[in-house]
């Protein structure tokens, strides 16, 4: 493994297999991504409520959103490569209610909604962005690189 992902399913919803695609899915990405080796991050699955008061909190947003990323290498500042000590990207956090309800509103499968949000905050966490029409063309165009090269086409 590229990456250590520690995994919390605070709503006892996900499957194993769906456990295993995450951390599968990120150390993938990880090293498409040339992220340093041993790099850590973490990715909770919460319901809508869970996400609601999150993105109220840190956001001023009081709705329910799909995912949200905190990255802990905001600038290059941040990164600590010293022999030993792990690299901390941050956490996502995804509303696995909202994973569902939007593969069902997309017509593709829970597996690739689920890869789609866990990439989608992983790429947040590396610094990529969607603020204005040039960055949100790189990242959405790198996000799908990354999902249909593992496997996980619309």
């Amino acid at each position: 493994m590229i990456i250590e992902v520690e995994i919390q399913d605070e709503t006892n919803q996900l499957t194993e297999e769906q456990l295993l695609l995450v951390n599968n899915l990120l150390n993938y990405a990880a090293k498409l991504e040339s992220v340093q080796k041993g790099s850590e991050l973490s990715v909770t699955f919460v319901d809508n409520e869970a996400i609601r008061v999150i993105n109220r909190e840190y956001r001023n947003k009081d709705t329910a959103t799909d995912v949200i990323s905190f990255a802990l290498n905001d600038d290059e500042s941040d990164i600590n490569l010293q022999e030993n000590i792990p690299n901390l990207l941050g956490d996502i956090i995804v509303s696995y209610e909202k994973t569902v309800s939007q593969a069902e509103e997309y017509g593709h499968s829970i597996n690739r909604e689920l890869g789609f949000l866990v990439v989608h905050g992983f790429l947040h966490l590396l610094g990529y962005d969607h603020m204005n029409e040039t960055e949100e063309k790189i990242m959405f165009t790198r996000q799908e690189e990354i999902l249909e090269a593992y496997g996980l086409q619309k």
